[in-house]
């Protein structure tokens, strides 16, 4: 599966963006759909992940995001999105979308990854 993410931008502290990321080559609805990011200079972090069958409602957030982050997922569309709200500036990073087989916040279960999208919030 080909993953492309969309969506980064330049945003003020307190404001809002959504990410994409579209997949093509197979149907999204085999994988967990996550969510990464990489700030400038650290290691790449999970940010969220959505369970293989939306209507099951399962996410899980990591602890920097949880209220302000929301990951959903359009199976029919073949795509996920994460709405990224009350942004700070300690968001900024590019942010990748990846795909597993497994349901997992480990960087090692996602064997598919979208090329990532800038995110910059300034103060």
């Amino acid at each position: 599966v080909q993953l492309q993410a969309s969506g980064g931008g330049l945003v003020q502290t307190g404001g809002s963006l959504r990410l994409s990321c579209a997949a093509s080559g197979r149907t999204l609805s085999r994988y967990s759909m996550a969510w990464f990011r990489q700030p400038p200079g650290k290691e790449r972090e999970y940010v969220a992940i959505a369970a293989i069958n939306s209507n099951s409602g399962r996410t899980s957030y990591a602890d920097s995001v949880k209220g302000r982050f929301t990951i959903s997922r359009d199976n029919a569309k073949n795509t996920v999105y994460l709405q990224m709200n009350s942004l700070k500036s300690e968001d900024t990073a590019v942010y990748y979308c990846a795909a597993a087989l497994s349901y997992g916040v480990r960087r090692e279960l996602y064997g598919y990854w979208g090329q990532g999208t800038q995110v910059t919030v300034s103060s």
